[in-house]
């Protein structure tokens, strides 16, 4: 007669070996597809305002300090100026995102509408989660476990700071529940999240009026010609009015507000 062990079978919910395995991984998916989604329930969250921008910028008052460090020991003053131009970019954002959580609570009575979301980092995601921070406004940050431990910024609402380990399904969320998407200067990131929405929009995939802002011409200008883009018949004209570049805070939170109101208050309900 055989003897059992206890260890002779583990319920398959309760194996970890097997969760964590390749024939898991379906399972993983759709556990953090549906913890999420419980979350933003749970906080009765609706929809989102995504920012996407660089991790690497300053807020204003700190690139001061850099800069007359720099010139004082006369060493890195380049830098610390580049350091002073960005830091516009973080108190803009800052700004923005302030102005868009005091609109936004018009919408909130019984559920939470149009919450700033975020990566959940430092430099521009850090600006926009603080501007709603000091508007008193709830905001999210989904970040990304990777191999160099990211540290969630501080601005975050407890409880909504969200760390995916597929990078597919933080996209999701940060797509998917947006009701207008904001992006500033950034690197390798920043440009994979705006083309990866732009095509959404331009195929249709994203059929709902969600406006994109570009913030920042000069920048934006120098990275992607979009007129060169144009000549030579890889785009559209038409495909550059997808988005509304600008270097104006007033005017991003006009073009958003007037498109958000009239065509989208009085969809209530996210089926994601």
């Amino acid at each position: 007669m055989i003897k059992k062990t206890k260890e002779e079978y583990v319920e398959a919910y309760k194996d970890q070996n097997f969760l964590e395995s390749n024939e898991g991984r379906s399972i993983r998916i759709l556990s953090e597809y549906e913890k999420v989604k419980s979350l933003f329930e749970s906080h009765k969250i609706i929809d989102t305002i995504t920012f996407f921008g660089s991790t690497r910028f300053i807020e204003k008052k700190s690139a001061l300090q850099k800069l007359r460090f720099a010139k004082k020991n006369n060493k890195e003053i380049k830098n610390a100026e580049i350091d002073l131009e960005n830091a516009n970019y973080y108190e803009s954002a800052r700004i923005l995102a302030y102005k868009l959580t005091k609109w936004n609570k018009k919408y909130s009575k019984k559920h939470h509408r149009f919450v700033i979301a975020t990566g959940g980092g430092p430099g521009i995601m850090e600006a926009a989660n603080r501007g709603a921070y000091e508007g008193k406004g709830k905001s999210i940050g989904l970040g990304i476990k990777l191999p160099s431990k990211q540290k969630f910024n501080k601005y975050i609402t407890p409880n909504l700071s969200i760390e995916f380990h597929y990078f597919f399904m933080r996209k999701f969320f940060l797509t998917y529940p947006a009701k207008a998407t904001v992006i500033f200067p950034g690197g390798f990131g920043t440009l994979d999240e705006f083309m990866e929405v732009l095509t959404l929009k331009q195929t249709g995939k994203i059929n709902k009026p969600m406006p994109i802002i570009l913030f920042g011409k000069k920048y934006w200008k120098s990275v992607i010609n979009f007129d060169f883009l144009i000549e030579k018949k890889v785009i559209d004209k038409k495909d550059v009015s997808l988005f509304l570049m600008t270097d104006y805070v007033e005017q991003a939170f006009e073009f958003i507000t007037c498109i958000l109101k009239e065509k989208c208050v009085d969809d209530l309900e996210i089926r994601i």
